[in-house]
């Protein structure tokens, strides 16, 4: 456990094992947060990443991941859109940027990346948005080594692709890849020399111990994910978990807090579910160590703060965030 009478002591690990995390999530909450604020000081400044996802490709995704209403197993009302084209993503690349995003996110809703056209797409799109001085983000299922070294010489700064949950409980969410498929993703990217962008979701059912899993899985990988997004599950009419419980905003500053120590560098980025959190639960998350947040009026296909809301919310507390954007209403009518 972490001695606080000795912060020049900190150091990075990748040996966690699951009693000690454990040990750590189940701390009282007040110990924890304190823990986890003296190593955001010592690894970090108090300034958030501002980060905009796009959906470019929507529902029918062959996974059956039981939270997804993109995938052709849910029952859900959303329907499968074309993949967007080049110019119609950069333009809402740009929009992001003015409205002070400095990373954009792109999702494909795809089980693979497969050869062709579609793939061609995505590398212009990453050259594009790396153009307008933004980094940028893929997610697209699983790839291959030769596409993930495309993807690096075409500049793409990281690769999403998320474990959800422990290796115990994921057979519980997922049967259709395996979750050494999502690792043998994860090292294609990080072999390509890609950042790695993974986390995991919360709320699926799962317990503690199950949740100190996951986090042993990321926090052992050297070096540690770049970015950590931590999920609470937002449950959708029509998914297999449509009936589940909401998170409790004290799991999720947990979840904030145990990523920030076990892995002091990794950006934690507050994502899917944070519509549902409190201001007041946003801002002890900024306390424990959230350094980004999804921004922008969507996440895929879940909504999402507006982006004045947020930069409020973020002037209000006092960390720092870039606020070179340009409330253009021409440009931003065009979204």
């Amino acid at each position: 456990m972490i001695n606080l009478n000795q912060e020049s002591s900190l150091e990075v690990k990748y040996d966690w094992n699951r009693e000690e995390i454990l040990e750590i999530l189940n701390l009282p909450l007040i110990d924890l947060m304190w823990n986890a604020q003296i190593v955001h000081r010592k690894f970090n400044n108090y300034r958030v990443q501002l980060s905009t996802l796009l959906s470019v490709k929507t529902g029918g995704c062959t996974e059956n991941c039981s939270y997804c209403s993109q995938s052709i197993y849910s029952s859900s009302q959303l329907k499968s859109n074309p993949i967007q084209e080049v110019e119609s993503v950069l333009k809402k690349a740009e929009i992001a940027k003015n409205q002070g995003a400095e990373r954009f996110c792109m999702g494909w809703a795809w089980r693979e990346i497969r050869d062709g056209s579609a793939f061609n797409s995505m590398i212009e799109m990453v050259k594009g948005v790396r153009n307008l001085g933004m980094e940028a983000c893929v997610t697209a299922g699983m790839l291959n080594d030769d596409q993930a070294l495309k993807l690096a010489e075409a500049g793409l700064t990281a690769y999403n692709h998320n474990l959800d949950t422990s290796p115990e409980y994921y057979q519980n969410i997922i049967t259709t890849r395996t979750y050494q498929d999502r690792l043998d993703t994860l090292k294609r990217v990080r072999n390509a020399g890609i950042n790695i962008c993974c986390g995991g979701i919360i709320g699926l059912g799962e317990s503690n111990k199950d949740r100190a899993s996951l986090l042993q899985v990321l926090s052992n990988m050297n070096p540690h994910p770049e970015s950590v997004p931590i999920n609470a599950l937002v449950a959708i009419e029509g998914t297999k978990l449509e009936n589940s419980k909401e998170v409790d905003s004290i799991e999720m500053i947990r979840m904030v807090a145990t990523s920030r120590i076990l892995m002091p560098r990794s950006k934690v980025r507050l994502s899917a579910g944070r519509e549902n959190l409190s201001k007041e639960a946003q801002i002890i998350c900024f306390q424990c160590g959230a350094n980004s947040i999804f921004y922008g009026d969507e996440l895929l296909t879940t909504s999402n703060p507006a982006c004045e809301t947020d930069r409020k919310l973020l002037e209000e507390v006092g960390v720092s965030f870039n606020k070179n954007f340009v409330l253009d209403k021409k440009i931003l009518s065009s979204k």
